[in-house]
């Protein structure tokens, strides 16, 4: 790939993550006001609605981009996204409201991992000694993140389901990546949508009750920036640069959402959190190197 066509991906994806670092601060204080299912329902609904009409403007106003449309053969792919897509959202809304939100911004870098070795084992992806080293460097600061209090190891039960969602996402992320040279437009509408009423028919077997409307419309358009826009740069970053390397640059999210999450909601970790940046700061210095190193 040459440098030309990496910038313009590398920006898609530094954007999709400045984006995405709101979620976790103004989730955790809509979280006081909808239940979680119905939280990771409404985000997503709004992604999908969202970008449904911004679809549709495009047409309408002639500046809609020609990409190809999923057919039957991406179907295993696109049904892989949608239901990680329900499960992921869930675990990270369960593991916001059991954990301080600076936690879980941080926590969100273990996606990371399991992108990358997923890209590794199934996809055949490359994946360089930095690449490896950073890895090492995330495990080690997710695994001091999991766990809470002075003098006693004693598990977070918000970080193990921030990890699993972190999981889910890193299998969502490959499946996406073989679908990421169609209509990124299609993509999120479809993610959004499907996924979004999945997670609302979990909702309401689990019995959580609709929110209001004065906190579903907030919560609508949450979804539509912090994951519609976002997935959508997220795409089309990845149609370039591959699911591994995407994620490095993506990496950068966590710590907005640290900074955002310090002044809007003005948490202030222990000093357990602020080892666990550094590591995490550290590796994301070496993922980043990695990805601006020319393809071999």
């Amino acid at each position: 790939m040459t440098q030309k066509k990496k910038q313009p991906a590398t920006f898609f994806a530094i954007l999709a993550a400045a984006l995405y670092a709101i979620n976790v601060p103004l989730s955790k204080l809509l979280l006081e006001h909808v239940g979680t299912t119905m939280m990771a329902a409404f985000l997503f609904l709004g992604a999908g609605i969202g970008l449904l009409g911004v679809g549709l403007f495009q047409r309408a106003s002639g500046k809609a981009q020609k990409q190809e449309r999923l057919t039957k053969k991406e179907l295993p792919y696109t049904i892989g996204m949608v239901v990680l897509d329900i499960l992921a959202p869930i675990f990270l809304m369960m593991g916001i409201a059991r954990t301080n939100s600076a936690n879980v911004s941080l926590l969100n870098n273990f996606e990371i991992v399991a992108t990358s070795l997923i890209a590794l084992f199934i996809f055949k992806e490359k994946i360089s000694r930095l690449l490896w080293g950073a890895i090492a460097l995330v495990v080690a600061a997710s695994v001091i993140l999991s766990f809470e209090g002075a003098g006693a190891f004693v598990f977070n039960e918000g970080s193990l389901f921030v990890l699993a969602a972190s999981i889910c996402w890193g299998m969502e992320n490959n499946c996406t990546n073989k679908i990421s040279h169609k209509s990124a437009v299609e993509i999120v509408v479809i993610k959004g949508c499907f996924s979004g009423l999945g997670s609302l028919i979990v909702a309401f077997i689990i019995g959580e009750k609709l929110p209001a409307v004065k906190w579903m419309l907030p919560v609508l358009l949450l979804g539509f920036v912090a994951y519609g826009l976002s997935i959508s740069f997220y795409i089309r970053a990845q149609s370039s640069l591959g699911s591994a390397k995407t994620s490095a640059f993506y990496s950068v999210a966590p710590f907005l959402g640290v900074a955002f999450s310090m002044l809007l909601l003005g948490e202030r970790p222990g000093v357990q959190f602020y080892v666990g940046l550094l590591i995490m700061a550290v590796s994301t210095v070496l993922m980043i190197k990695d990805t601006l190193r020319e393809d071999t």
